[in-house]
Order: structure tokens, then sequence, then C-alpha cells
């Protein structure tokens, strides 16, 4: 069996740190203003209202399509398709890519469910809502894709697929985000703040991931890894003692 032959991978955003850093303070600044507008809310706006309510109407005359239209955004098949991204990685050799991926989703879900929507406190028929957790965790997993199949893909072969896969990947974060509004789960503006949440997710990590220190770590592991593979290769070829 052929071994795989991890590398810590190109630099994920390459040279435009500076534009990836000024995205990831955009969605920090969307998700605090929007955050600070509908704090201890209860009730939607007008916007929400002007955006939600043909939306719930439509899904209204189509019973059950919402709830299997939202189900990608969950944890289950959100964990598998990060983990298919993760051995996709791999398979690549590619250390920094299967670390974003496998850090991004569970980054993201935890800041959005386990800080920001106990900070706001927005409501939606009792239960907490902003920002959307099911639009974040898609928003992060297609943010993934793109920053791997777009940003660095050391490539220009197959650039077509590529954006096709990685647009995909975001028409089912928008399909997500209305089926959520249509199952009342969560306003249009939840969702909206969801996606800033796990772009500025998987931002802050590929800035983190292509900083000196931690290429350095990455270079470590892999060196030590490649290193273990030899030995049980090794070990493996040699000759059984004489008796």
């Amino acid at each position: 069996m052929k071994s795989i032959h991890l590398r810590p991978g190109r630099p994920l955003l390459g040279a435009s740190t500076r534009s990836w850093a000024g995205l990831l303070a955009c969605c920090a600044v969307l998700v605090a203003l929007l955050g600070a507008a509908f704090a201890h809310q209860t009730t939607a706006d007008w916007l929400d209202n002007a955006v939600d309510s043909p939306i719930i109407a439509w899904f209204s005359r189509h019973p059950g399509l919402a709830l299997r239209l939202a189900s990608p955004g969950s944890l289950m098949p959100a964990g598998v398709l990060s983990a298919a991204v993760v051995v996709s990685c791999l398979l690549a050799g590619r250390l920094n890519g299967a670390v974003l991926a496998a850090a991004a989703v569970p980054a993201a879900v935890g800041l959005n469910d386990g800080l920001l929507k106990h900070l706001v406190h927005r409501t939606y028929l009792g239960v907490l809502s902003y920002p959307s957790g099911h639009t974040a965790a898609l928003s992060a997993l297609a943010a993934v894709v793109t920053v791997l199949l777009l940003v660095s893909p050391g490539s220009a072969k197959a650039a077509a697929p590529r954006a096709a896969i990685a647009a995909a990947a975001w028409v089912l974060g928008c399909v997500v985000a209305v089926a959520v509004i249509g199952l009342r789960w969560h306003y249009f503006t939840d969702t909206l703040a969801g996606a800033a949440v796990g772009i500025g997710t998987v931002c802050g990590l590929a800035l983190v991931l292509d900083l000196p220190a931690a290429r350095r770590l990455l270079a470590v592991a892999s060196r030590q890894r490649a290193a273990a593979t030899a030995g049980a290769g090794a070990a493996n070829q040699a000759p059984e003692p004489l008796t």
C-alpha cells in the first residue's frame, strides 16, 4: 500500500492575507452590529418580516420539504462532509488543509451556539436564534472548500471543476439558510449573522495556520510522521532471524 506523504502545505491564503484579515473584520463587525440591534428581541423587525413571510408561506404548501433541506446543516451531516474534505486533504498530502477542514465547523458552531446565542439572547418562538448555527456550519464548510480549491489550488488545471464544487457548496449553504427560515427556526438576519460567523471563523483559522510558528509546527508533525512511517516500513521489510 502506497504511503501518504504529508507536507505542511502551501500557505492557505497566499499573499492575500491582508484582504482576508479585512474580510474577518467585516464579518466580526456585521455580527456585532446585528447582535447589538437585535439583543433580547423576541419578534421580527420589518426586514425579517419582508423576507421571511413569503418563504414561510411557500414552505407551508410543501410540508416536510424545509426539514429535509435544512438537514445538511445539522451536526452529523456537516461533520460527515467535513470529514470527507479532511480525508481528501490527507490523500493530497495537505496537512494545513486537513487541519483547517477539521477545525472549521466545530469552531464556528462552538462560537455560534456556545457564546453568541447566549450573549445576544434573541429568541424565535422562545428558542435562542441569533446567529443561525445551521447556516454557520454550512458557511464554514463552503468557505473551507473555497480556500482549498480556489484561493490556494497551486495549479491552473481543472479550474472549472474546482469552481463548480465551491459554487455547489455555497448553493447548499443558501438552501439550508432558506430552509431554516421556512421552518421558523431563524429570522433572515439570523442567517446573515450565521454566514458571517462561518466565513469569519475560516478566515481566522486560515490566518493562524499561515503564521510562521504554525507552519513550523506542521512541518515538525509531517517530518515526525514521515520518520515513523519509514521506521515501520523498514521493520516490515527486515528479514526474519535465522533459527
